[in-house]
């Protein structure tokens, strides 16, 4: 893992008003509206996106699935370039997003 990963993550979350963050056993995460959308261990940062963008990440540089489930995709740069940091943000943003829409059908039913 590229090691300014979490100062990386820091920068976009810190842009993201409504999410709050918990630390459990060296794990990280941050939540919407009760809703995780990311969390950040020692294997890279696992991103909550829709099923159909996560299946397409895993297909770029340093993505894998994640075993949070189908709509999560691990995150593992060894070096962030321009790209990586183009998709951590955009992949967290969306998270963020989609986490807020989640809580918001929630409350509809």
């Amino acid at each position: 893992m590229d090691s300014s990963l979490p100062a990386h993550v820091a920068e976009v979350v810190v842009d993201l008003p409504e999410s709050r963050s918990q630390s459990v056993d060296g794990v990280i995460t941050w939540s919407r509206a009760g809703t995780e959308f990311a969390a950040l261990g020692p294997s890279g940062i696992e991103i909550r996106l829709d099923r159909p963008i996560a299946a397409a990440a895993i297909r770029t540089p340093d993505t894998a699935p994640s075993q949070r489930g189908q709509d999560w995709v691990r995150f593992n740069p060894s070096d962030l370039d321009g790209h990586a940091l183009d998709r951590l943000r955009a992949w967290l943003e969306l998270g963020y997003r989609r986490a807020g829409e989640s809580a918001g059908e929630r409350a509809r039913e």
